[in-house]
């Protein structure tokens, strides 16, 4: 017989989440080819069923009783409903049952044909805020023609320009999968710039020069809205060792009391960005996909050891969902049965007292997220002050 829930799994259930990084769901019905993919990073290879790894156990379990299947239902037969279903109905029911009062939707990656912000909110009952792929931007800009001179104030304007579309919470670069962060800190003379957009305006393509990498981490601290970067685990396009956080160190340094720094995802670097949130006022981090790629069985340990050092005010959650809306709900549920089960052992063990798990909870769920998006909702701690009033955290 499974044990009552505790108290700090019953608040975590029904804490209204704040997933601060997320993509939209795809908009079309899957046949089970286009489906199974979307299940991993890598891909669907002869032989290898991306149902077969803990991921795809883990949809077989967990979301097959939303799609009215019994548990560990086979892989043909959840493919069938799911097209038996309609797309509207199966993202209805797993954005729904994610129980998430807020979705930041990173808008900046579009393989396939996804809901915007706004039709994620309309199906999941949620708020829903955009996140700007700078590189995007970047790139729209040299589609657009323009000088190598005039680039850099070029992309100046137009992230400035996308930041203050109406629903725009934060911006976001994927460094890590361009160049890696093993880039020179410092930010680079208009000279360089000029020279590195010559180069690639001429031969064209993505933005992977790491001089315009570097010019575009640097506009963002100054854009004054909260950086999200991936870090960490990824597709096939990753170098996963230049995505190791700690390389942005000196670079952490130099930017201090610019914009606060979101890693995102960060695993199996987890532990170097707990480091780095411990160290810098202005860096946060979450676990991200890791929660639904472990999945129910190992989620909870990657979360203690993001949480081994991690201050309680700087870990945050996301799903990092894209494509099948199985993630947005997976996702959550991982990271509620995972964050309960460490909390409450803590509280067993008076390792934590109750109130303190409580607390632990709601921030790193939903009000350490609300805070530093300026997300509309109950009044959010503040943090502690200083003798002369300044904030003694960012932001």
């Amino acid at each position: 017989m499974a044990a009552a829930p505790g108290p700090v799994q019953e608040a975590l259930a029904a804490l209204p989440l704040v997933d601060h990084h997320c993509h939209g769901a795809v908009t079309a019905d899957l046949a089970p080819a286009e489906f199974a993919p979307l299940l991993t990073e890598g891909a669907a290879w002869p032989g290898v069923s991306p149902f077969d790894t803990p991921v795809g156990v883990a949809v077989r379990r967990h979301c097959a009783p939303l799609l009215d299947l019994p548990r560990h239902a086979p892989p043909d037969a959840y493919t069938a409903r799911r097209t038996e279903l309609g797309w509207q109905e199966v993202n209805r029911r797993f954005l729904t049952a994610a129980g998430a009062g807020a979705f930041l939707v990173d808008t900046g990656y579009t393989a396939h044909p996804l809901t915007s912000p706004a039709e994620l909110a309309a199906a999941s009952g949620a708020l829903a805020r955009e996140v700007v792929r700078l590189e995007q931007v970047a790139e729209e800009v040299a589609a657009r023609g323009v000088e190598p001179d005039a680039y850099a104030q070029a992309f100046r304007g137009a992230a400035e320009e996308a930041v203050r579309r109406p629903g725009v919470v934060a911006v976001k670069s994927v460094a890590a999968y361009r160049t890696g962060f093993a880039l020179d800190p410092a930010r680079p003379s208009d000279a360089e710039v000029t020279r590195a957009a010559r180069h690639w305006l001429a031969a064209g393509g993505r933005l992977t020069d790491p001089v315009l990498v570097r010019h575009l981490l640097w506009t963002a601290a100054d854009l004054g809205l909260p950086l999200q970067l991936h870090t960490g685990f990824g597709d096939a396009d990753l170098r996963l060792h230049r995505a190791d956080p700690a390389l942005l160190t000196d670079w952490l340094r130099l930017t201090s009391g610019t914009v606060p720094v979101l890693l995102l995802h960060c695993w199996p670097y987890h532990r170097q960005a707990a480091y780095l949130a411990a160290v810098f006022e202005q860096v946060y981090l979450d676990v991200g996909l890791a929660l639904h790629h472990t999945g129910p069985a190992r989620c909870r340990a990657v979360l203690e050891e993001a949480l081994e050092i991690t201050p309680f005010r700087k870990l945050l959650y996301s799903s990092d969902a894209y494509g099948v809306a199985e993630f947005h709900h997976l996702g959550a549920l991982c990271f509620r049965q995972g964050l309960a089960e460490l909390l409450q052992d803590r509280v067993e063990s008076d390792e934590l007292s109750l109130p303190d798990a409580l607390r632990i909870a709601a921030w790193t769920g939903r009000d350490n997220a609300r805070r530093l998006y300026g997300l509309p909702g109950p009044p959010v701690s503040e943090p502690a002050r200083d003798p002369s009033g300044r904030p003694t955290r960012k932001v």
